[in-house]
């Protein structure tokens, strides 16, 4: 499937679908980051859903990122009315810190996560789709810094990663510190070592998961 296709949303009325409901009310919660945005028809509704039924909505703030132009555009759309959700054409990270063909072959032979359920050609070739496109649309450059600095965050309140199978160690090293942090598809390379990471950290807890959903989901969050 192409970077440019317009892709039916994952996330959507299954338990992270309505955990993310559930959390996105949290009065405590006022910055959200959804790295993978997409059309904005899954999480971001889950997320969008919640924060529609707090009476503080004019203090808070959704910073989506979607890469895919067409995605990004429909994203954009979808919620013209909702003046609390912020919508950026960026990659998460910049290509310097994408993984290596190398990273990503000794992870596919070594770890046995649902990414085995495809050839290691296939995983490859979704690896080079990503930064091709991200150089044909001169996008090299770490969007999460960007959001961060124009908009004067040191953390985000919430952060979800559902970005590129690829990124998602990396946008964890750029979001912790974040309230509370979920991850989709903890058993593929994208949140694999994101789990093992915070599951790990002393300052953070699990809080939510489920890995028995699509490739599995967690929520942790950050010890006061």
């Amino acid at each position: 499937m192409a970077i440019t296709d317009i892709i039916p949303p994952e996330v959507k009325n299954d338990p992270f679908y309505e955990t993310l409901i559930t959390l996105s009310e949290n009065g405590n919660i006022r910055t959200f980051l959804e790295i993978g945005s997409s059309s904005g028809e899954g999480s971001t509704e889950a997320i969008v859903k919640g924060i529609r039924r707090r009476n503080d909505q004019q203090l808070v703030r959704m910073f989506c990122m979607e890469l895919s132009r067409p995605r990004f555009i429909r994203l954009t759309n979808n919620y013209l009315n909702d003046t609390f959700v912020k919508t950026y054409n960026l990659s998460s990270i910049s290509l310097k810190e994408f993984p290596t063909k190398e990273e990503v072959t000794y992870f596919y032979n070594h770890t046995h996560t649902n990414l085995n359920n495809f050839t290691l050609d296939m995983v490859l070739g979704w690896l080079d789709q990503d930064i091709q496109y991200i150089k044909d649309v001169c996008l090299d450059y770490s969007g999460i810094e960007f959001i961060k600095k124009s908009n004067h965050l040191e953390y985000f309140d919430m952060v979800l990663i559902d970005g590129s199978e690829f990124t998602g160690e990396r946008e964890l090293y750029a979001t912790i510190g974040a309230k509370f942090i979920a991850l989709d598809d903890i058993n593929t390379y994208k949140s694999f070592n994101c789990y093992k990471l915070l599951s790990a950290h002393v300052n953070y807890k699990l809080v939510a998961q489920d890995l028995t959903v699509r490739n599995g989901f967690a929520i942790f969050q950050r010890n006061a």
